[in-house]
């Protein structure tokens, strides 16, 4: 198995706490992130060393990343595993995948690409990497299956770990926060390249927020310690000593939980805050020359997960130069004080839960067990 991001790590995790119980003498390995190695996943290199992000951002890390991949494939083919998993991260498994198939090691991919989003030719490069497709979304089981690809809709994990009626109180009181309070959560991504480019425009937003409403309290979960001095640093030049502004190592669940509006990079994070019913603000940034391939190869209008799911925006976007203090500042007022949108967007919020909950782990593992009896 090959994780690359903390979504991959999570998602496969998932499918190995189902897997566990059905193949207890299995070995399984490769590279991936804490969570799969709570399940008794053996890394044998650090997932960090895969992380990166847009098109340009690749490009200094190319040859250390197709390095680890060429000794991975060799590695795997004088092995020849029962079955390999890639979860996610597709332009590294994708590759590594179609070479393995090739060879006659069965292969799954744990997560759509987004070829429903954008590069829709990526389906004919599927069809010969992938054995199985596992999905984690509705609407995409029907794209695979016309283009030849076997596929089982699993449900999303988040869905199951995510409560349907989240317990506001609870997490307040878990992150010492006041009931009555009012609390900005503000989630400017988990990697050091969404930092590099939202810390900034999100900090500048909590010094609008603050100015209007000094009694606004503001959480910021942080993914390490590298993530936390980076966004204190620009707190501090930001001279926000009097903003109550309580960082958090982790617990962006709590984080989420406990607020009354959300500010939120574009990602994984974007689902878990629409599965917590709560009002949110989507920002995205990246290098500008990846931007200007970017914003030309997408086939729909949202980047959102709640809003392509949904299939409109229910919750605001600002992109690139968009994503300015004033106006994530604006939008996120917007969505405090709106109650009645504030009601509508929890139901179609927990409308869209119900239709991504499945027993994931359970049917994951039924598929990997399918081909393994095959």
């Amino acid at each position: 198995m090959v994780a690359g991001e903390v979504s991959g790590d999570m998602l496969a995790a998932r499918l190995l706490a189902g897997l566990r119980p059905l193949l207890p003498q299995a070995r399984f390995h490769g590279i991936g992130g804490p969570r799969m190695m709570e399940q008794g996943f053996v890394s044998e290199l650090p997932m960090d060393k895969l992380t990166v992000r847009g098109l340009f951002e690749v490009i200094p890390r190319y040859r250390e990343i197709k390095a680890i991949q060429n000794a991975l494939r060799d590695r795997l083919l004088a092995e020849r595993p029962a079955l390999f998993i890639g979860a996610d991260y597709p332009g590294f498994n994708l590759g590594l995948e179609m070479q393995l198939k090739s060879a006659g090691i069965p292969t799954m991919h744990f997560v759509s690409p987004q070829i429903w989003a954008w590069r829709g030719g990526r389906i004919k490069k599927i069809r010969q990497a992938v054995s199985h497709m596992l999905v984690i979304f509705p609407f995409e089981e029907e794209i695979y299956r016309k283009a030849g690809v076997p596929v089982t809709y699993i449900g999303h994990p988040l869905a199951e770990l995510i409560p349907l009626q989240p317990d506001q109180d609870a997490a307040r009181r878990a992150l010492g926060i006041d009931a009555a309070a009012r609390v900005v959560t503000v989630m400017p991504g988990s990697r050091m390249g969404e930092l590099k480019y939202l810390a900034e425009p999100f900090v500048g937003a909590v010094k609008l927020l603050a100015a209007r409403d000094p009694a606004l309290r503001f959480v910021v979960p942080m993914a390490g310690e590298r993530q936390r001095a980076y966004f204190s640093e620009l707190v501090a030049q930001a001279g926000l000593a009097d903003v109550d502004i309580l960082l958090v190592d982790g617990q962006s669940h709590n984080a989420i939980c406990a607020a009354d509006a959300v500010l939120v990079a574009s990602g994984t994070a974007t689902l878990e805050v629409a599965l917590f019913k709560k009002p949110m603000v989507i920002a995205y940034k990246v290098m500008q020359a990846s931007w200007l391939i970017m914003r030309h190869m997408g086939y729909q209008p949202w980047i959102g997960l709640p809003n392509i799911l949904a299939r409109e925006f229910l919750v605001p976007e600002l992109l690139q130069h968009a994503a300015t203090p004033q106006a994530l500042a604006d939008a996120v007022w917007l969505q405090l004080n709106d109650t009645a949108g504030r009601q509508r967007l929890a139901q179609r919020f927990t409308d869209m839960h119900h239709s991504l909950l499945r027993n994931s782990a359970q049917e994951s593992a039924a598929a990997v067990m399918r081909i393994l009896q095959a």
